[in-house]
């Protein structure tokens, strides 16, 4: 075989892996399914648990990809906002295949929120809310347990040291009830109810939402 002329077998996968066709089982209309809620609820271990019980799926989780960025834990705001733009091109590339992505990220901000909905809207897919919650006095304390039982991981300290100096306790607060007040502008959104300790409860509640 000719490196200048690639075999007809080759070829052809090329051809396909430019042209993915939606993966068996999928929706006639794709989702994206958007994971919102405070700090530490469960949003990325819940993603997770979704994709891993539907091959396929997407999970974009945003944070993990900011941490590709060199420099992410010196300048955190930046690498956010450079890894931004391609998520949101990377969920409606694959939304457009015909295949879902569920988005663990929080998201408070209705401009920021509007984006990931045009994504959705631009690739023909459904955009579907799902508001993780606890109660606020809960809330900031399984932020603080978050990851202790698990390996040490740098993501985690470097969200409670950017927590810690932007008011720690009283910014988790105030972080619960700006979600609270975006469920009232946002009448599509869904709230599910997270149980600490009991990832498989919170699966279930939120599969019924989904069906």
């Amino acid at each position: 075989m000719s490196l200048a002329q690639p075999s007809t077998d080759l070829a052809q996968y090329l051809d396909a892996a430019a042209a993915p066709e939606p993966w068996l089982g999928s929706a006639v209309m794709s989702r994206l399914i958007h994971l919102n809620g405070p700090p530490g609820i469960g949003k990325s271990t819940l993603a997770r648990r979704y994709v891993d019980a539907h091959p396929g799926v997407l999970n974009c989780d945003v944070d993990v990809l900011r941490a590709l960025i060199g420099g992410w834990q010196t300048d955190f705001s930046r690498a956010g906002a450079l890894i931004r733009p391609a998520a949101l091109a990377m969920i409606e590339a694959y939304l457009h295949s015909g295949n879902d992505v569920v988005l663990p990220q929080m998201l408070m901000n209705p401009v920021e929120l509007a984006r990931f909905e045009r994504a959705a809207t631009n690739a023909g897919a459904q955009f579907i809310e799902r508001m993780l919650m606890d109660t606020p006095s809960a809330s900031v304390a399984r932020f603080h347990r978050r990851g202790r039982s698990e390996p040490a991981d740098p993501w985690h300290d470097q969200v409670r040291t950017i927590v810690a100096e932007e008011g720690g306790d009283a910014m988790l607060a105030a972080t619960h009830a700006a979600l609270e007040r975006l469920l009232a502008e946002r009448p599509a959104a869904l709230v599910v109810t997270s149980i600490e300790g009991e990832i498989e409860k919170t699966y279930r509640a939120l599969i019924e939402t989904l069906s």
